[in-house]
């Protein structure tokens, strides 16, 4: 059996329904956001989510997320792989995210760990950074390949 696709902009109550269950953020999210997130699974609940909230040349990733039934399958590592190949296509060169709980995940993909000080301004104005995400998350980075 192959794996589902992965489809564009999922629906805003679909996506907040999936975060929600998983105990992400979901306060600052609109329709307008999920233009650069990415789903797996039927539209109406999806089972698998993704997104990008792209600051020039760079992007803060969102929301990596996938159904508790279908963990530990690929389905995360598929959709981040997506996500990257997506930045990379708009003129992303580093990656950031926001983790308390798949600090683990993200370093077996090549993400690292960075001094929150340093992160570029256009990432500190995020409200994801600036107040969403607690002070106490790994702040992670990758350089994308061109």
């Amino acid at each position: 059996m192959s794996a589902a696709p992965i489809l564009a902009r999922p629906k805003l109550s679909a996506a907040i329904a999936l975060l929600s269950s998983a105990g992400l953020p979901t306060g600052d999210l609109t329709q307008q956001h999920f233009d650069c997130f990415f789903y797996t699974g039927p539209e109406a609940a999806p089972d698998g989510l993704v997104g990008l909230e792209l600051l020039g040349d760079v992007a803060l990733l969102r929301s990596l997320v996938v159904a508790d039934g279908l963990r530990g399958a690929g389905a995360g590592a598929r959709l981040l792989a997506h996500a990257e190949s997506q930045a990379r296509a708009r003129g992303v060169k580093t990656l950031y995210l926001l983790t308390t709980t798949a600090e683990s995940f993200f370093a077996r993909h090549g993400y690292a760990s960075t001094d929150r000080d340093g992160a570029p301004p256009v990432i500190r104005a995020t409200r994801e950074f600036s107040g969403i995400c607690p002070a106490s998350s790994a702040f992670m980075r990758k350089l994308l390949q061109a």
